[in-house]
């Protein structure tokens, strides 16, 4: 049987990579038919209990008492050690390392126009729009609009009907700060609850909907207010997955300090921290009223290239290729309201 790799592009270089994720052959076993054969075992092994469990083995273990051993994982991780704010010698575990804060007024740079939409991560990003659900089929959908939002979430689930979508998929191994996409007040915030999954690439072929069955944490934005990005309705959603204990809502419009908890009322101010991942393989979702973004030309070029191998797919099986890309870096554009949008 072939085993098909996973690809994506590089945004800043264009160039196509390849992805080996952290821990794979754990989170593939837990995926795999044989946890049909023992429902209780895998009951447990999906408990929020046993992925704490997991998340101490895998990121509070010491990384050594030298800084040979963290360098070591650093490097093997790919983490650029000169953004982050804290010392080496403080970075002496995983978690330390994946709850890294980075100087990210210098290192991620961010465009002045106000009506660009931000990414939210550091992340591997897709596009697409439930006017054609197709966009995101991986052999199945990646999720029911519904579950996202929440089944009893009436009014939003209006509100949303038809919404263009960005799913980011963190890695383990990258900074795990989610940063506010757009500028506006916060109109809900609440937790829809749910069973620990991962959000891996394999894992997802073999679940129809894995991440109706994770913990989301929805905030849905106005930003047709004053200051605001001026784009609709927006609904931030953060996925809690395996291995990921917690999402902490942590604000703050100056770097790291004086962090807040997010509330209905709070304005947000774009590109700055609005919550942790706690470590692990996380996903954050943007839904967008239909008809308000335009999105960046190259992150949909990227999507529908052929030299590229990857495990999503749309309808008729056809690679949908993600693009890596920075927190802060432009995603798209308010549209102007008598057609076209701004320059992008």
């Amino acid at each position: 049987m072939k085993i098909i790799q996973h690809h994506y592009v590089e945004r800043d270089t264009g160039q196509v990579c390849s992805e080996r994720p952290i821990g794979d052959w754990i989170v593939n076993y837990l995926y795999s038919k044989r946890r049909e054969e023992v429902p209780f075992v895998y009951q447990l092994l999906g408990s929020q209990w046993f992925s704490g469990f997991l998340g101490w083995v895998n990121y509070d273990f010491p990384l050594g008492q030298n800084m040979t051993g963290i360098r070591r994982f650093l490097k093997n991780c790919a983490i650029d050690l000169s953004e982050c704010i804290d010392k080496p010698e403080k970075l002496d575990s995983a978690r330390k390392i994946f709850e890294r804060r980075i100087r990210y007024w210098q290192s991620r740079p961010m465009t002045e126009y106000d009506s660009a939409i931000v990414s939210p991560a550091d992340s591997r990003l897709l596009i697409g729009s439930f006017q054609d659900t197709s966009k995101l089929f991986l052999k199945g959908k990646f999720f029911e609009y519904e579950e996202l939002l929440g089944s009893n979430k009436g009014s939003w689930l209006d509100a949303f009907h038809g919404a263009d979508f960005v799913v980011c998929r963190l890695t383990p191994e990258k900074y795990h700060y989610n940063h506010t996409p757009v500028a506006g007040v916060v109109r809900d915030f609440y937790e829809n609850d749910g069973n620990y999954h991962s959000c891996n690439p394999g894992p997802v072929l073999s679940l129809a909907t894995p991440y109706s069955k994770n913990k989301r944490v929805v905030t849905v934005i106005d930003t047709d207010v004053s200051g605001g990005t001026g784009v609709g309705w927006i609904a931030m959603i953060e996925v809690v997955a395996l291995m990921v204990g917690d999402i902490v809502q942590c604000y703050s419009p100056s770097e790291y300090k004086n962090p807040q908890p997010v509330k209905t009322g709070m304005f947000l101010q774009r590109g700055y921290p609005k919550s942790l991942f706690r470590p692990g393989s996380s996903t954050t979702v943007l839904l967008f009223q239909k008809d308000r973004v335009d999105f960046c030309h190259d992150l949909i070029r990227n999507m529908y290239r052929t030299d590229v191998e990857s495990r999503y797919s749309e309808g008729l099986g056809r690679p949908l290729v993600e693009t890596d890309i920075k927190v802060r870096s432009t995603i798209g554009y308010r549209k102007r309201k008598k057609g076209g949008s701004d320059d992008f």
